[in-house]
């Protein structure tokens, strides 16, 4: 991206009340045409039916985004729903986190109400985000474009170059920057699209293939977090500009075992 003035666009679309869909990235000033084109058809046509709704924001950062890199990206072969809670079970108590946590977050995510925003729950499963039916969402963050070319070769090696893994990939690197989260789980409200993720800083990015069954309309994030002040945290989410301009490495099909033994992973 150049050096002159860049802006956050972000979409939301709603139909009868309900969430349809959302996308949002930073942009150069001459892209503001073509995206917000682009996030209107995607708004137009998607699984849950045609938006009633469409907001769309377009904002001038004043603010000079962070340069981070992305998590490392990998795939485990879960093959039904037990066996990506098992691995995110797994995965997730190995840094910290209590299975009372976790399990807290997978109840939440299988009552069928989709929050706009994400859970912020401590290591015990105990919320703490000010709103519980909204959650935190996280915004203002995108990708340069020598990084998207990266990253496009390397998911398309390993046929994942898709916006649902850009998007998600994008959003996880800059939550798990913030030293207070410790760990993510993720569960698209896409009825058609049934792979989740869990992502650390330890493991990386870690896609969990068939974390539901195909047609269930709802899902979510949370994030599980210990000291340091909530509201500090939000506003690092919800505020704070940040741009992806370096690629880790994405990888196919790993072992749990893999994932368990990878050292700390530090961003720079």
């Amino acid at each position: 991206m150049s050096r002159g003035n860049l802006f956050s666009i972000r979409m939301r679309s709603a139909k009868s009340g309900g969430h349809i869909s959302g996308a949002e990235g930073i942009y150069e000033r001459n892209d503001i045409s073509s995206i917000v084109k682009e996030y209107t058809d995607r708004a137009l046509i998607h699984d849950k039916g045609a938006a009633d709704e469409i907001r769309i924001t377009v904002e001038e950062l004043k603010e000079k985004p962070k340069k981070i890199s992305s998590l490392p990206l990998f795939t485990l072969n879960t093959r039904n729903a037990e066996a990506a809670k098992k691995a995110a079970k797994a995965i997730l108590t190995s840094i910290g986190i209590t299975e009372r946590a976790v399990e807290e977050a997978f109840g939440a995510l299988d009552v069928g109400i989709t929050m706009r925003g994400a859970m912020l729950m401590n290591i015990e499963g105990v919320r703490l985000e000010p709103d519980l039916l909204r959650g935190v969402r996280v915004t203002r963050m995108g990708i340069t474009q020598k990084a998207a070319t990266e990253l496009s070769k390397k998911l398309g090696r390993l046929g994942l170059n898709n916006s649902a893994v850009k998007e998600a990939l994008v959003l996880a690197s800059k939550v798990h920057k913030y030293r207070m989260v410790l760990g993510e789980l993720c569960i698209s409200d896409d009825p058609n699209y049934t792979t989740g993720y869990v992502a650390t800083r330890t493991h990386g990015y870690i896609r969990l293939p068939h974390i539901k069954k195909r047609g269930v309309p709802f899902g979510g994030r949370a994030f599980f977090i210990t000291g340091g002040e909530v509201k500090d945290l939000i506003k690092y989410l919800q505020i704070t500009p940040v741009l992806i301009n370096n690629i880790k490495p994405c990888e196919g099909v790993v072992t749990l075992k893999e994932i368990l033994e990878r050292k700390a992973h530090r961003q720079p």
